[in-house]
């Protein structure tokens, strides 16, 4: 009660309670008493009669009186009360323009007060109250400033839980500038409820409450911190919708936003399942150029799940990766176009054929002649020439380009080609082919690679060239053959180009010259422990070795 000559503080929360609890008697009475529109106004008044119920529990919570958001809550209730008054009143004296026009004005008052119990109960429910009120202790405190702006920030994403859309709109507009100056605080006070509200956003009736909502959400997601709950709370059909039908921005900021949520397997699947394959294979053939290139990367990132690429493949995913690898706008999506059909054509042999038939050899070898990343081009050929005939092979010129790349390629790409070699050689022709256009001297030097795996498939690659004179001759000359396949003799287990190394040394052993230089690079030694460990071959080839080492002994006596 106020004293008399004490001064009534009109923006305070207990005088907006005051006032909205004084409301609801007289907006009750006259609502009762209307005639007409008789079941619009029993709706309107069942929801009148929860008004009382919900002002209390919002009066009895601690922070009421602090709480920005809370003063607000009531203003907008007391709006609404004093709505029904004057629409209660013109129905009672029969003032308004027209059935229809009262019936609209009471159907939208019926759906304020909705907005109102509900944004009352997720004060309560969500703990938005609490959260968005800054203690006093911390406000007057030495941390005041990071945890001032935390609390702030939380009072922010409150405001994207309450309220209409516009006030949300601004809430969005205010939530992009403070992710640009202090993302890290955002991504800490973030909860699955602010998650929450900002999916729901996704499928406002306002296309700028939609495009803002999605550049957020793809901050998020780029973030790297929040992708199981953007996922959990449903973030997918929304954005794959966007992507679908949303302006240019909302399409670009949802594509970009499904490839960084699809490097997860799971959540690939996912993307499949709710149709988002079809949309993104659309934006790769007329989206602008970062769609593209984010679609294309979406797609790259899909076609990595086996049990799903037959589905991509149907959907017409390998002639749009072609189109790609030949007309891409931007160069990253050549590369993910490349990386694509390198996934797709691992393990399948009628997806292969399709590739082929596309004419997607031509493209990959036209790709390997410019300036991007070799490896996922080299691979998909590598995993393409069992399904071409060799001549084809060599007349398209694929073996000069697999030169090229195991004399400049990064590492990845020079074990991918001569992952090639090893797949094209099923032929004597084919090899000396291979021998004679310059790739043994870099397989050699290849055995030095600094991998396990690219050192492996060299040894692979060289050791089915041997079986040409001509190879096994120009093996030989090289001085860094046998010194190098001798080191791949090594025992342990990382090693896996043992096998690779002794049938290699094996072959070269009927040259006296190779022969002395194994045992000067101590490779009786090394077979003797492959012995032990009884791997093929190297037992023959270490009797071989100390034979000859025997006969270099007594000939010098």
């Amino acid at each position: 009660m106020v004293e008399k000559g004490e001064e009534i503080d009109t923006h305070s929360a207990e005088f907006c309670l005051s006032h909205a609890q004084e409301l609801v008697p007289s907006v009750l009475e006259k609502a009762r008493g209307v005639k007409g529109f008789v079941g619009r106004w029993k709706i309107i008044i069942s929801k009148l009669e929860q008004i009382p119920s919900r002002l209390s529990d919002l009066s009895s919570h601690p922070c009421f009186s602090k709480n920005a958001l809370c003063k607000e809550q009531l203003q907008a209730v007391s709006d609404s009360l004093s709505e029904a008054i004057e629409l209660a009143e013109r129905c009672l004296e029969e003032r308004y323009m027209g059935k229809l026009q009262m019936q609209s004005d009471l159907d939208a008052l019926s759906s304020k007060l909705d907005l109102n119990l509900r944004d009352c109960g997720l004060l309560i429910k969500t703990g938005v109250l609490g959260e968005a009120t800054l203690p006093i202790a911390i406000a007057h405190s030495a941390e005041a400033e990071p945890e001032a702006s935390r609390w702030n920030i939380r009072e922010l994403l409150a405001r994207l839980q309450i309220g209409h859309l516009e006030a949300k709109h601004k809430a969005l507009d205010s939530l992009i500038e403070v992710m640009k100056e202090d993302e890290k605080n955002v991504l800490l006070v973030l909860g699955r409820s602010h998650i929450s509200a900002l999916i729901q956003l996704l499928t406002a009736t306002s296309p700028r409450i939609r495009e803002k909502t999605v550049s957020v959400i793809c901050s998020l997601a780029e973030s790297g911190s929040c992708e199981n709950l953007l996922v959990s709370e449903g973030v997918l059909p929304p954005l794959i919708r966007l992507v679908e039908s949303g302006s240019a921005l909302g399409k670009e900021k949802a594509t970009i936003s499904l490839q960084r949520l699809s490097m997860t397997v799971e959540t690939a699947r996912s993307i499949v399942g709710h149709g988002g394959v079809r949309p993104l294979i659309e934006i790769c053939g007329v989206g602008d150029s970062v769609s593209q290139a984010a679609a294309a990367g979406t797609l790259k990132n899909l076609s990595s799940v086996p049990e799903v690429r037959q589905t991509l493949a149907e959907e017409g995913i390998i002639r749009v990766m072609i189109n790609l690898l030949d007309y891409g706008i931007l160069l990253g999506s050549k590369e993910y176009a490349a990386e694509c059909l390198q996934n797709l054509t691992s393990n399948n042999d009628s997806l292969r054929r399709v590739v082929v038939s596309e004419g997607g050899i031509q493209s990959l070898l036209a790709y390997l002649d410019g300036p991007l990343p070799q490896e996922s081009a080299v691979g998909a050929l590598r995993n393409l020439v069992g399904s071409v005939s060799m001549d084809r092979l060599v007349s398209l010129g694929l073996l000069p380009r697999l030169v090229h790349v195991l004399k400049s390629g990064s590492l990845g790409a020079q074990q991918a080609a001569a992952s090639a070699i090893c797949r094209v050689c099923t032929s004597a022709e084919m090899k000396k082919l291979v021998g004679e256009i310059g790739c043994i001297p870099l397989l050699v030097k290849m055995l030095e690679a600094k991998t396990n795996s690219a050192r492996e498939v060299a040894a692979q690659a060289i050791c089915s060239l041997l079986s040409v004179p001509q190879n096994s001759r120009e093996v030989k000359k090289d001085e860094k053959s046998v010194p190098n396949l001798v080191q791949l003799l090594d025992p342990s287990p990382q090693n896996t180009a043992k096998k690779y190394a002794i049938s290699c040394l094996a072959s070269l052993s009927s040259s006296k010259k190779c022969k002395k230089l194994m045992i000067s690079y101590g490779a009786i030694g090394y077979l003797k422990k492959l012995c032990e460990m009884d791997i093929p071959g190297a037992k023959k080839l270490l009797e071989r070795l100390e034979r000859g080492k025997l006969r270099s002994l007594f000939s010098k006596k």
